[in-house]
């Protein structure tokens, strides 16, 4: 094996992977020396990111097995929604430390919106017993389209303001401001993505890991979707894909949408339009998340309606299932309960052809509010440790240490 493919990073990915975990398992798996096998675990010994364990006897001395260390750094993590974020703070392996909720109003925009994000992680590092020095990395989740490269969110309708700002800058910068300087720093990592594509990869890999094709709807003040193939969550060419709240419906020509169009499946099913339509009812809502409250309230309204919104995205995931195949379509956000559950089952068991839900589960999320916040923290440790990166920061560090 040559080239990179033999690097320390490549080693790591074959250890958190699973797939070689001694050193004989590494030398076999790679075709590399015992003495460069040996080379390249000093590098991820030194750096902090290894630690060993007995591994199980077969008869004779038990073999040292590697693991990774998710103890050695921390990520911060933080899920924007329409009137209330979350953030928190977890390991590598995505135990959370720490966590806080509180009021965001995405619509207020970036700065003020970010900055507040950024002071909230200062007390939420001392309530895990950590420090700013140790955070690898921030994963942030918004509900709006994200070009993932750029970290710029791209034409948002329910997040005014926000098109095209530098999030990933504003908010390393607010990261210095108000918590400290981060690891060996350097520029703080930042990630960006849409709320939908971080919550079907958390639940993917904790629920559902051996699923090759899975989708997940986000069905909250807005609708989007996630979409995860081969472990890998499915983007598009620049962010786009799963923003399933504009398909046009024929037949609601008269709904208007955040985004400007008319008829759009966010303007009829979303909990934006229920909450509308609860307050046109004499059942003052404002979100979808009162829509979630009266949902569990019994409210017969908001019962009637959710099992409605149902149906109407039930028709269009007929198309979504058709095309992608999942082994998985999971329901997730403010209406996924039992009556938007069963709508969207009698319309898609009813249109889709037998063949292509044969082997479909539909079923409800069950990582439920932290779900973002998890698939977030993913994000970050996929990128930050994948071969090539792990190598370039591995270079940094030992160069770093050189000069000390």
């Amino acid at each position: 094996m040559a080239g990179n493919q033999a690097s320390a990073g490549h080693l790591l990915r074959l250890i958190r992977s699973g797939e070689a975990t001694t050193r004989g398992e590494l030398q076999q798996a790679t075709g590399l020396s015992r003495s460069t096998v040996g080379s390249r675990l000093d590098q991820l010994f030194g750096a902090g990111w290894l630690r060993g364990a007995t591994g199980t006897s077969t008869g004779g001395r038990p073999s040292a097995r590697l693991e990774f260390d998710p103890t050695h750094a921390v990520v911060l993590v933080a899920d924007l929604e329409t009137r209330h974020g979350r953030a928190a703070v977890l390991d590598l392996s995505g135990t959370v430390l720490a966590e806080h909720t509180g009021e965001l109003v995405i619509a207020d925009g970036p700065e003020p919106v970010l900055d507040r994000l950024a002071r909230w992680f200062g007390p939420l590092l001392e309530r895990a017993g950590t420090t700013p020095d140790r955070v690898c990395g921030i994963g942030l989740s918004v509900p709006g389209p994200v070009d993932w490269e750029s970290a710029r969110i791209v034409q948002p309708p329910i997040m005014p303001g926000w098109d095209g700002f530098p999030v990933r800058e504003r908010l390393r910068d607010a990261f210095a401001e108000h918590v400290g300087t981060p690891q060996g720093g350097d520029p703080l990592p930042v990630f960006v993505d849409n709320d939908a594509n971080l919550m079907a990869l958390a639940e993917q890999r904790e629920n559902h890991p051996g699923c090759a094709a899975f989708v997940l709807i986000k069905a909250s003040t807005g609708i989007g979707a996630g979409v995860v193939v081969g472990g890998e969550v499915y983007r598009g060419i620049d962010g786009g894909a799963g923003d399933i709240g504009h398909i046009r419906l024929h037949d609601r020509p008269d709904a208007l949408c955040m985004c400007g169009s008319y008829g759009c499946l966010a303007a009829v099913a979303s909990g934006r339009a229920i909450a509308g339509q609860l307050t046109a009812a004499g059942v003052p809502t404002a979100s979808g998340s009162d829509v979630r409250e009266h949902l569990a309230a019994g409210n017969p309204a908001a019962v009637r309606l959710a099992r409605e919104a149902g149906q109407r995205i039930g028709e269009v995931l007929v198309t979504v299932v058709t095309l992608l195949n999942p082994g998985v379509l999971m329901l997730g956000g403010d209406l996924a309960g039992t009556p938007f559950l069963t709508g969207v089952r009698e319309l898609l068991y009813q249109r889709a052809l037998p063949r292509t839900t044969a082997n479909l589960q539909v079923t409800t999320s069950t990582l439920g509010d932290r779900a973002a916040l998890l698939g977030a923290a993913a994000m970050v440790v996929d990128h930050l440790y994948a071969p090539d990166r792990a190598d370039i920061r591995l270079t940094a560090l030992a160069r770093r240490a050189a000069t000390v």
